[in-house]
């Protein structure tokens, strides 16, 4: 059901403490916290005796003792004390460890084979250390869904003519032709439109006054990774072989989908901007426009949902659904490829 040899985002980082923090992930619990020097910790959230998640225990400096009969474990997942029988410490009193990871504000975590977690595949922000790019304190949201629901809806350009009128709808936005291409990390939807006015969202922060080129860049990687850029600049300066001006305006929405379970997703975002790196007025206006929208797919994608697992007749399939299926397509494969792998 999931790609599991890779990293998700698993929490904020700063939402990790000295606090057990239970989780599901994958459709397995997980309970988080940190070491006293701040490094992360996750751990199987179930005692290997009678499986009381481990998250109802305590932390005892880097240990967490099981709140039923003091089994206690190091961030390796090793029994290291049982108190009623101090001298004979079971053998298989063990649980599992996960790779954790802090890197750009989030905390990764690895699902799969540990042997194979490799931090250097955590997916990239590019110009995340830039001076001059500005960026939102994002946010967090679950949602009552499938996760690949919310991935289909990332690569649906199209659907914000409809669903999101008063933000990111724009002339072109419901019509014009769509672009598809794979790449080797997942799927792009994307196109330019010319000469319109900037959608509402933009309006106000573009660096010149009336229509624009703008593009409409909607990316899906692996295993659910969303990389939307919006792309405006002045009449004539835009399009596929395009070289930026100084006016040109970009926003990249960066979307995490972590599948909580089979029904359920959670969703965590950011944007990064090439402007106004210390406007913090401008970040919180961005924010709070870009949770109202994402409030508004939830609606639409928590009913889509329960549509589909339970429909009274087939569903089909439209043109904009084109680069949705490929990412699906992708997506099968590597699940498939990973399941008759063998770790050597």
């Amino acid at each position: 059901m999931f790609l599991r040899n890779c990293w998700y985002a698993a929490a904020w980082s700063r939402d990790i403490t000295r606090a057990l923090s239970p989780q599901t992930y994958l459709g397995e619990r997980v309970v988080l916290f940190r070491r006293e020097d701040g490094t992360p910790v996750a751990l199987e959230d179930a005692c290997p005796h009678r499986k009381l998640p481990l998250s109802e225990g305590r932390l005892i400096g880097d240990t967490v003792e099981c709140g039923y009969h003091g089994l206690t474990f190091d961030g390796s997942g090793t029994c290291v004390a049982a108190p009623t029988q101090p001298d004979a410490i079971p053998r298989r009193a063990r649980v599992k460890s996960y790779p954790v990871a802090d890197r750009y504000r989030l905390l990764w975590i690895w699902m799969g084979e540990p042997e194979l977690a490799d931090e250097s595949l955590i997916f990239p922000i590019e110009n995340f250390d830039n001076p001059a790019w500005g960026y939102t304190d994002g946010g967090v949201m679950d949602l009552a869904c499938h996760y690949l629901w919310v991935c289909d809806n990332l690569l649906d350009p199209s659907h914000v003519a409809w669903v999101h009128v008063s933000s990111f709808k724009g002339a072109g936005t419901d019509n014009a032709p769509l672009s598809v291409e794979r790449t080797d990390r997942g799927v792009i939807v994307g196109r330019w439109i010319y000469g319109q006015p900037p959608s509402p969202y933009y309006a106000d922060l573009l660096k010149f006054d009336g229509p624009c080129d703008r593009l409409q860049h909607y990316e899906m990687c692996l295993p659910g990774i969303g990389l939307n850029k919006s792309v405006c600049t002045p009449p004539g300066t835009g399009g596929p072989d395009m070289t930026p001006v100084a006016e040109t305006y970009v926003n990249i929405s960066y979307n995490f989908m972590t599948p909580l379970d089979g029904d359920n997703t959670r969703y965590f975002w950011f944007q990064h901007r090439n402007t106004d790196p210390d406007d913090r007025a401008i970040s919180e206006r961005m924010n709070a426009g870009a949770r109202m929208a994402f409030e508004e797919d939830r609606a639409v994608l928590e009913k889509v949902h329960q549509g589909m697992k339970n429909p009274a007749t087939p569903a089909l399939d439209l043109g904009l659904d084109a680069g949705a299926k490929q990412f699906r397509l992708m997506l099968d494969r590597a699940i498939a490829a990973e399941r008759t792998s063998t770790v050597v």
